[in-house]
């Protein structure tokens, strides 16, 4: 009884596991293999208006989609890079966040 449970729950994960095809966004704009590239170039043009014209955050929520819906398919080192421009890139929206404190 508990086996059938538990294969009737997993069927339902993998059926609602499809949730991103409904995904739609038009935030961001990131330019093909812009993922394959070093930590830096990811965090500059992530932060760029031409990018992610609502400012950083968007840029920060694109790269954090992307690394979520990789995986285990990302090796150790594609990951621990794209991790590097998640800080780089937490690095620009602090420093954008606090521009607009004083800003106000």
């Amino acid at each position: 009884m508990a086996a059938a449970k538990k294969s009737a729950k997993k069927a339902a994960n993998k059926k609602s596991g499809q949730w991103v095809r409904t995904v739609t966004t038009d935030s961001t704009h990131p330019r093909e293999g812009l993922f394959t590239k070093s930590p830096e170039t990811i965090a500059r043009e992530l932060a760029s208006k031409r990018v992610s014209p609502k400012g950083p955050a968007s840029g920060m929520r694109m790269l954090t989609y992307f690394i979520n819906r990789a995986g285990k398919g990302l090796s150790p080192t594609r990951r621990k890079a794209l991790e590097k421009a998640k800080n780089l890139l937490s690095e620009r929206v602090h420093r954008a966040h606090e521009a607009e404190r004083k800003a106000a």
